[in-house]
């Protein structure tokens, strides 16, 4: 094994790890492709990576250093994705009694743009990058190109966790023909958005 290829092991091994334990991402795209398929699932699944993707090269760039060094702007991320989780969650509350198939089918396009800005609006996604990728860069080599690689690796095995979730969520589908059944489904799905936005808000907090 080259000694170079080292650091990228061990870091997708980090990743594997972190992306299998339960967070937003995994509870979304869940609650996402059981109701509405794997269509719309792999919609959102694009929308995540690309959101991880320019998260990760920010960080290699330095911004996202620049957003933790400054409170305020860590805030506004904090708060926005907090709220946009709970946007999200009223939009399924209130249309829960929607069967319409236009309704159940939803757009590609907003679920790609929900799982972008969902990312986006993460702070501890350009916190993890911040603090967890410089420790896998090895020194005397050009940094970025290194930052740029480990990024590459993150997406790529956040997005194949993110395909399993969604195809195995997606079998629950037909499982929600009964428009009674769809309701209760909706609801229950809304509720679980909610308490997903809280706990984002109040684990991201500044210690």
């Amino acid at each position: 094994m080259s000694a170079a290829l080292t650091p990228f092991l061990a870091f997708a091994l980090t990743v594997l790890v972190i992306e299998l334990t339960p967070g937003p991402n995994m509870a979304w795209l869940a609650v996402l492709s059981a109701d509405r398929g794997r269509r719309a699932g792999f919609a959102a699944v694009l929308g995540v990576a690309s959101g991880l993707a320019i998260i990760g090269l920010l960080a290699a760039l330095g911004l996202s250093a620049m957003i933790a060094r400054t409170p305020w702007m860590f805030e506004i991320m904090r708060y926005g994705g907090s709220l946009y989780l709970l946007w999200l969650a009223f939009q399924g509350w209130r249309g829960a009694g929607e069967n319409s198939p236009a309704r159940l089918d939803g757009s590609l396009r907003r679920h790609f743009r929900d799982g972008l800005v969902i990312n986006l609006l993460n702070p501890k996604a350009g916190l993890f990058y911040l603090v967890v990728l410089p420790d896998y860069i090895r020194a005397g080599l050009p940094a970025l190109p290194q930052a740029v690689g480990l990024t590459a690796v993150s997406v790529a095995v956040a997005t194949t966790i993110h395909v399993g979730i969604v195809l195995l969520a997606a079998r629950a589908a037909s499982w929600l023909q009964d428009p009674a059944r769809t309701l209760w489904f909706r609801r229950a799905l809304a509720v679980m958005l909610a308490m997903i936005a809280i706990w984002l808000f109040l684990d991201s907090a500044p210690a």
